[in-house]
């Protein structure tokens, strides 16, 4: 079962203070392209977590951090290379534009994508024009709200991407996860590791974080990595007996029952997750690039044929 037959309008974004001066801007209902992003308000200027997918999305954003604060935004800082956390980088042409370099690298080879046409054509993503990060990192930079210290971390192995970095910021014990961690939603790795994002998880555990920004649905806490890490077991866990019954990972999609995982949403993720599985149990190093364009087509054919949802 797809979630693709939402009837009902979305809430509105809003502003929650997780920190004195730190802000998670939550975007319901956070499924396909509507991410979560964040802001730290200082004296001297504000650094922004990611942009969102659309120009309208992004705006409002913007718009919502300028009733926060009337300090420029002097930083944005992207925490992977999808267009949900990126198509809006364009919208900050004052800030420094920070990312790991594979995010650079990425966005400046997949342009405007090919592949948005896997989704809703309602979609009304606005003006894109692709803006890569321009201060880019291997393994980490730190920035500064004031006193405040925020370590951007690569996680350092593919997990959602190749490029997932976590914005970490010890003294309030406070993480932005990215999309290392969603919260309601059917976490994705078709284009990183399953094996490598339960890795990802064990070293966001280490963090002992108490409060989590994930890159979808609402704030919470570390119990949510959890239900990441269970829902990834039961991939691979899948991708074990479908290949051992010598079935692609569309059959075996369609034979699974999702059971507890059925109610999370853009349950289509598994054919995705699968293909990425199967590279691993056939020896492919993790993150190795493999073959989108089927594994997407799949998603659409266990969607019923029809385009995914987006409400972005």
């Amino acid at each position: 079962m797809s979630s693709s037959s939402h009837d009902h309008p979305l809430p509105p974004p809003r502003v929650e203070e997780v920190s004195d001066g730190v802000y998670a801007y939550l975007q319901p209902d956070g499924s396909w392209w509507i991410n979560n992003t964040g802001f730290l308000a200082g004296r001297r200027g504000v650094i922004c977590i990611d942009a969102c997918s659309t120009e309208r999305r992004t705006r409002a954003f913007r718009e919502a951090v300028g009733r926060v604060s009337d300090r420029p935004v002097t930083t944005l800082i992207n925490t992977h290379h999808h267009g949900d956390h990126t198509f809006g980088n364009w919208l900050f042409p004052e800030a420094t534009i920070v990312g790991h370099e594979g995010v650079r690298e990425q966005i400046i080879a997949d342009g405007v994508p090919g592949y948005l046409g896997a989704w809703s054509p309602e979609v009304d993503w606005g003006r894109q024009e692709p803006v890569p990060p321009f201060l880019t990192y291997t393994d980490g930079v730190t920035v500064h709200s004031d006193e405040l210290r925020c370590e951007v971390r690569h996680v350092g192995v593919a997990a959602h991407t190749t490029n997932d970095s976590y914005v970490w910021i010890p003294e309030r014990r406070l993480l932005f996860a990215g999309d290392l961690v969603f919260n309601g939603g059917t976490p994705f790795v078709l284009m990183g590791s399953v094996a490598g994002a339960i890795e990802a998880v064990g070293r966001l555990r280490e963090l002992d974080a108490r409060t989590i920004v994930p890159g979808h649905g609402d704030v919470c806490g570390p119990e949510a990595y959890d239900r990441v890490e269970g829902y990834l077991r039961f991939v691979q866990e899948t991708a074990r007996r479908g290949r051992a019954a010598g079935l692609t990972p569309l059959e075996t999609a369609r034979e699974t029952d999702l059971g507890e995982w059925g109610g999370l949403l853009d349950s289509e993720r598994i054919v995705g997750n699968l293909h990425r599985a199967y590279a691993e149990l056939d020896g492919q190093p993790l993150g190795a690039p493999i073959d989108l364009v089927t594994a997407v087509l799949d998603m659409i054919t266990y969607n019923g044929g029809r385009p995914l949802s987006c409400l972005a």
